[in-house]
């Protein structure tokens, strides 16, 4: 107890705006897993094929830098905290939509995913603004330690849950989709979930720089590097979104084998994480990355070389580890990168996150058209089985590009 008590008085004695600001993402936490994999979970029982759920998530893709555009103009009308409550409440309501759509066909799987791209692209592009503005460069590995515990304490407790739920409500909502009318139960809290989250972002004070002009072409070359680090993000991502879904649901078993498989060991990396984030200082992030990028490469070796129920769960273990390492040592590596450039260059932040996430998209792109094209040229058993390791091989130069970034 006294030791919780000393960590709470550490969060206590952060800033105001910052201490909102991950009260608001640890409750959003709760909706992420939802979004990221039992909507690919929903597609793919719906339409009983692996190439559909990377569709759908290409889609999300093309609208999330969409969002960003039109987010950078509506931030010389709207201050950044309302658009991120915008976010926030869109991400819910897209996953209510999209159960309650017929998503078997090519049609609506595209407008359901561009309503979440929109959606998820808001809230990124203002979750990065405010956290920049909100912490200073010592800050930063706290800020994500924090952030990230929360993200992979959720990616535990909900799927358990949500998964109990699903097998649980056997009726079908229609005859035609097979899914169980417990996603909709899910789609119905994701909607309070975020607008709970949003209420309590719209309260902060948060202090953020008019945007004027947003849209640039040309940067120092250091920014180039980090877009090619971007990219090599990017890549894997698409798979790390679908690859849970696909494989436990093709390999092991239904949506309640989905929710116990991503909980194990899920624990103790929200924990590591947090410790990790709490200990850490700016020269350990390389590091921190480096151990992510291996360990995912590692479980995507072992689920494309075993392709089986042992496979699977091996690559869920690495991802449940590797994904906070990532993300821990990425953001503020982002950050930093954009404080370094924005002081040389003179422009605001969000000029840089626009072209961050033009960078990420082209790695996406890379990577879901890949798994496409063996999908279509060779088969869909031979997609899923390959396109991960080779994407997560692809994204090992990430280490030897950060080691050249500000730290």
């Amino acid at each position: 107890m006294n030791r919780l008590l000393h960590e709470y008085r550490v969060f206590a004695g952060r800033p105001r705006d910052m201490r909102i600001l991950l009260l608001a993402n640890g409750i959003y936490a709760l909706v992420f897993p939802i979004i990221e994999i039992f909507v690919a979970a929903y597609v793919l029982r719906a339409t009983r094929d692996a190439r559909s759920v990377l569709l759908y998530q290409v889609f999300v893709y093309i609208a999330t830098p969409v969002a960003f555009l039109l987010n950078g103009y509506l931030l010389r009308l709207i201050p950044s905290r309302y658009l991120y409550a915008v976010g926030m409440c869109s991400s819910g309501m897209a996953v209510l939509m999209l159960t309650a759509s017929n998503t078997s066909t090519p049609l609506m799987i595209g407008v359901c995913g561009l309503s979440l791209g929109l959606a998820t692209g808001f809230f990124w592009a203002n979750g990065g603004l405010l956290a920049i503005a909100t912490t200073t460069d010592e800050d930063r590995n706290y800020f994500q330690g924090v952030e990230t515990a929360a993200f992979t304490f959720a990616s535990v407790v909900v799927p358990w849950i949500v998964g109990f739920i699903i097998t649980s409500s056997q009726t079908l909502h229609s005859p035609n989709s097979q899914a169980p009318a417990g996603y909709k139960t899910v789609a119905v809290v994701s909607v309070i979930l975020t607008g709970t989250a949003a209420g309590i972002v719209v309260g902060g004070r948060f202090k953020t720089t008019s945007i004027s002009d947003f849209l640039f072409f040309r940067f120092h070359r250091l920014w180039y590097r980090l877009l090619l680090l971007a990219g090599l993000r990017g890549v894997t991502q698409g798979f790390i979104v679908t690859a849970p879904a696909v494989l436990i649901l093709r390999m092991v078993g239904h949506e309640g084998t989905l929710g116990r498989i991503e909980a194990i060991g899920g624990v103790i990396a929200a924990i590591c994480a947090y410790w990790i984030g709490r200990r850490s200082s700016p020269r350990h992030r390389v590091w921190i990355l480096s151990a992510g990028v291996v360990t995912f490469c590692l479980g995507s070796l072992a689920s494309g070389t075993l392709y089986n129920a042992a496979g699977t769960v091996i690559f869920i273990a690495c991802l449940i580890l590797a994904k906070p390492l990532i993300e821990l040592a990425y953001v503020p590596i982002q950050f930093r990168t954009i404080d370094v450039l924005s002081a040389i260059e003179g422009r605001n932040f969000y000029t840089y996150l626009m072209s961050h996430e033009m960078g990420v998209l082209a790695g996406r792109i890379l990577g879901c058209g890949l798994f496409l094209l063996i999908g279509i040229g060779v088969s869909e058993t031979a997609a899923v089985r390959y396109a991960l390791p080779i994407v997560a091989t692809l994204q090992l130069p990430a280490i030897l590009v950060a080691r050249d970034l500000p730290l």
